[in-house]
């Protein structure tokens, strides 16, 4: 929302929403100003449902919501959320493009939810601002938008941008803007009729710790798994590793085989593998290119991995992707 808004009440928000978005990310966005209107007793705030066509979009549920405006009506708004989901397209269509840019130009505060701020940055929207989006979708944002400040928090909001991962993180997004907006007495009544009382500040991390996404404290076994995390594109080798964890490249080939099931070398290219796939899918980029973010520097090495990991080659992949 725009945090600055001077007009008659209520607010209007729009929400566009981009075939495949996320319906977590749209209903906890906007079910929070639902419930501020009725605990202030007047309409503070009205969103606008919004699609490319005009007439309705489907979410990743597969469960369709009728537009009230489409992109060709040109409404004027003081603030604009993209939400979309795991798929969105790579760029927008030249006509929502054109409109976010006449929105812009406007004044109008634009923000994304999940995966909207693809669009925002392929309209070059994004440029000066410090964006955040889901964390599955964030290395291939990184990849495709080197220059944009894209980081792994739960909610970025500035005087004209604003964005968040998905999911509840846009439920946090909501009530961090009521706070600012109408006091922070309004949104913390917001958050106990949501049963949200679990403030989580915006720079915290998206994801749960690595000691419990891998189910293991032993801090060898942690200490190493980050650095293979953020080690893809030019990975370590397992001696560079295991000296920077402080133990024998026998123990740790021990340690990974206890805890983890698997030999180091097994589970960092599984990391790498994982990463490639999601760039495959995700992203425009061409296969090389995909195999040199993902450390590997042979095309018959990748695909041969590849193929044994994911039961089919990375062009495959790619071919099997677009037709879905």
């Amino acid at each position: 929302m725009n945090l600055d808004y001077q007009g008659r009440s209520p607010q209007p928000i729009g929400y566009l929403l981009v075939d495949g978005f996320s319906m977590m990310a749209f209903v906890s966005a906007t079910e929070p100003l639902r419930i501020a209107n009725r605990i202030a007793g007047q309409a503070l705030f009205r969103s606008y449902v919004i699609s490319v066509d005009g007439v309705s979009a489907t979410g990743s549920n597969g469960m369709r919501l009728l537009a009230d405006y489409g992109v060709a009506d040109h409404m004027t708004l003081p603030s604009l959320a993209v939400c979309s989901g795991f798929l969105p397209q790579e760029t927008p269509p030249p006509a929502v493009t054109r409109w976010l840019m006449e929105l812009d130009r406007a004044g109008c505060v634009l923000g994304g939810l999940d995966t909207g701020c693809i669009w925002l940055a392929a309209a070059g929207l994004m440029d000066d601002a410090r964006v955040t989006l889901h964390w599955e979708s964030l290395p291939s944002f990184r990849e495709r938008f080197p220059a944009i400040d894209a980081v792994e928090s739960l909610y970025e909001i500035s005087a004209r941008r604003f964005s968040c991962a998905g999911g509840a993180a846009a439920m946090s997004l909501t009530l961090e803007m009521i706070a600012r907006s109408h006091g922070r007495t309004l949104a913390a009544a917001v958050s106990e009729q949501l049963i949200h009382d679990q403030a989580r500040a915006a720079d915290s991390g998206q994801r749960q710790s690595l000691a419990k996404r891998l189910s293991t404290h032993h801090p060898a076994v942690v200490k190493a798994a980050a650095l293979m995390e953020t080690n893809i594109e030019e990975p370590l080798t397992m001696p560079a590793i295991a000296r920077q964890v402080g133990v024998s490249p026998r123990q740790m080939q021990r340690l990974f085989s206890d805890e983890l099931g698997a030999t180091p070398n097994a589970w960092y290219l599984q990391l790498r593998l994982a990463r490639a796939r999601q760039f495959i899918i995700d992203t425009a980029l061409t296969l090389t290119e995909v195999m040199i973010a993902c450390g590997f520097n042979s095309q018959a090495t990748f695909s041969r991995a590849y193929r044994s990991a994911y039961g089919r080659t990375p062009s495959a992949e790619r071919k099997n992707s677009k037709s879905h």
